[in-house]
């Protein structure tokens, strides 16, 4: 296995987080912490952290409220919790922050997220800029705020007829349903992941990757697309290195188009250190993808070039 340790860290929001370390053999360059995607869970970037411990990184990944095995009273598998569920996902990224700086301190941390995981990071990195290092956003399907508020009054309604912690049944139809009609010969409707049919198999057998989100839990992912759009990045350093990657068949951010109005919006904040790449061919999951070693090898020299250069 190649995360060295798996522990519970209790959160100030109520949730006893599943945290996953790997460590690297000293000296350490620094630490990758990781936010995982929707309706998945942190051990699937195993590879990846063996991957990067090889290069000089420590890893720490957890499961957040309503995936995996993190456990808080409110927030069974498939919904954050209580208002304000948002914020309490992100309180629980700054409580691995501070399990970070307990364990290693001084040692630069790179903030790193994948689709849902990169908007919890950015909506992290505009509150505690100064615990980050550099950033990497990857995947991130942002939805503008218009198409934001459409899909919350969708779920208002949805809410006032079924409820807060059941399934959604219309907005799956709006994403997941929709991004598969968009890869040709799907075998799967879990196909626009990968073209890495081994890895599309590994997630419908995992009994903790795709299953539907509750009504409440989609509302939270929208609130961190509002907080995104309308946010204020005043407080992060214009200078921070960060990385903005992108499939260009992933049906899911439109090629990579979300990817290059995100770039095209930090561009207007001032950001001077951005780095932008979107992988030809390849769909939502890079660190599942076919070339995933080339991916996993360009992310690893950024962030050996950004903490370099800091």
């Amino acid at each position: 296995m190649p995360f060295d340790d798996q522990r519970e860290l209790a959160a100030p929001s109520g949730a006893v987080l599943n945290l996953y370390i790997r460590h690297c053999n000293p000296p350490a360059k620094g630490v990758v912490q990781i936010n995982h995607g929707l309706a998945e869970h942190a051990a699937r970037y195993a590879r990846f952290a063996d991957f990067l411990a090889a290069h000089g990184f420590h890893i720490y990944a957890h499961d957040h409220r309503g995936h995996g095995h993190t456990k808080a009273p409110d927030a069974p598998l498939g919904t954050f919790g209580q208002e304000p569920a948002a914020e309490n996902v992100i309180a629980d990224v700054l409580a691995v922050h501070e399990r970070i700086a307990t364990d290693h301190p001084g040692l630069p941390v790179i903030l790193f997220g994948h689709s849902m995981g990169a908007m919890i990071a950015l909506a992290f990195l505009m509150r505690h800029a100064s615990r980050v290092r550099a950033a990497a956003l990857w995947n991130a399907p942002l939805a503008n705020r218009l198409e934001a508020r459409a899909a919350k009054a969708v779920l208002a309604w949805e809410r006032f007829r079924l409820g807060s912690d059941v399934p959604s049944q219309l907005i799956p139809r709006l994403t997941f349903q929709a991004w598969i009609t968009a890869i040709p010969d799907a075998r799967t409707p879990f196909d626009w992941l990968s073209r890495d049919a081994e890895e599309v198999e590994k997630c419908i057998a995992d009994p903790l990757c795709g299953w539907l989100p509750t009504v409440a839990m989609w509302r939270a992912v929208f609130d961190f697309n509002l907080m995104i759009a309308g946010g204020d990045f005043s407080a992060v350093p214009k200078g921070l290195p960060v990385q903005l990657v992108g499939g260009g068949a992933d049906p899911s951010t439109k090629g990579g188009e979300t990817v290059r109005r995100l770039e095209a919006r930090l561009r207007r904040e001032g950001f001077s250190n951005l780095e932008t790449i979107i992988y030809p061919e390849i769909r939502h999951e890079s660190l599942n993808e076919l070339n995933r070693e080339v991916i996993m090898g360009d992310f690893a020299q950024w962030a050996t070039g950004a903490l370099a250069g800091a």
